[in-house]
């Protein structure tokens, strides 16, 4: 995949630009009312999700971010804006983990899913997967809701720099291949490093498409 210099720079200033804090959902009521384009960050506890929001918004903060898994309990949504253009962020909870009670966790998946299949204006879900890891079980089990609700996703394999070229080689053939059978996933996966930044312009520059 390829942009042209154009792009990337107004990614990048949409992405740097004005970034509030519109919501923290724990209820279906208290989802805010759809404004513009949503783009959701999905994937295991622990995966980086935090970290990913973080980077392609250059901000170090935006996004709470801790080493124990599950921290997000919430649907959190941010709101980018640059000039006429706007486009929200949503961290998901982490699914796989949480050190919280089995009734919470419970409740945080039922308003995931409901948040999934029911919002017009998200555009795509980024699933993150950890490139050391690989997809799990839980990773496929979402790949499949977000095929029945024909809700578009694009796998993002984060944590690249732990991770030597040939390893990074071998793990997105294994991923795509996995990807690739099934119907709502983008053709494009994208390896990223919120440490090194390796990859975050060209996703940027992706989501920013579809603002």
């Amino acid at each position: 995949m390829q942009y042209e210099d154009i792009e990337i720079e107004k990614a990048r200033k949409l992405f740097s630009g004005e970034c509030k804090f519109i919501a923290a959902a724990l209820k279906a009521n208290a989802i805010p009312l759809e404004e513009c384009n949503e783009i959701a960050f999905a994937g295991r506890s622990n995966v980086g999700k935090s970290s990913l929001v973080n980077a392609l918004t250059n901000r170090k903060t935006l996004a709470r971010t801790s080493q124990t898994p599950g921290r997000t309990r919430q649907l959190i949504f941010f709101e980018l804006s640059h000039q006429l253009t706007k486009l929200r962020l949503v961290d998901l909870p982490g699914y796989g983990y949480a050190k919280a009670p089995k009734k919470d966790i419970q409740s945080w998946t039922s308003l995931t899913i409901k948040y999934l299949k029911g919002r017009p204006s998200l555009r795509t879900v980024c699933l993150l997967i950890d490139s050391r890891r690989g997809v799990g079980d839980y990773d496929e089990l979402i790949m499949k809701e977000l095929d029945s609700a024909a809700v578009s996703w694009v796998v993002i394999l984060t944590k690249s720099d732990k991770m030597s070229d040939e390893e990074i080689t071998n793990i997105k053939e294994i991923t795509n291949k996995i990807v690739s059978k099934h119907p709502a996933s983008y053709p494009e996966i994208f390896v990223t490093s919120s440490l090194k930044n390796d990859g975050i312009p060209l996703l940027r520059t992706y989501l920013a498409s579809l603002s």
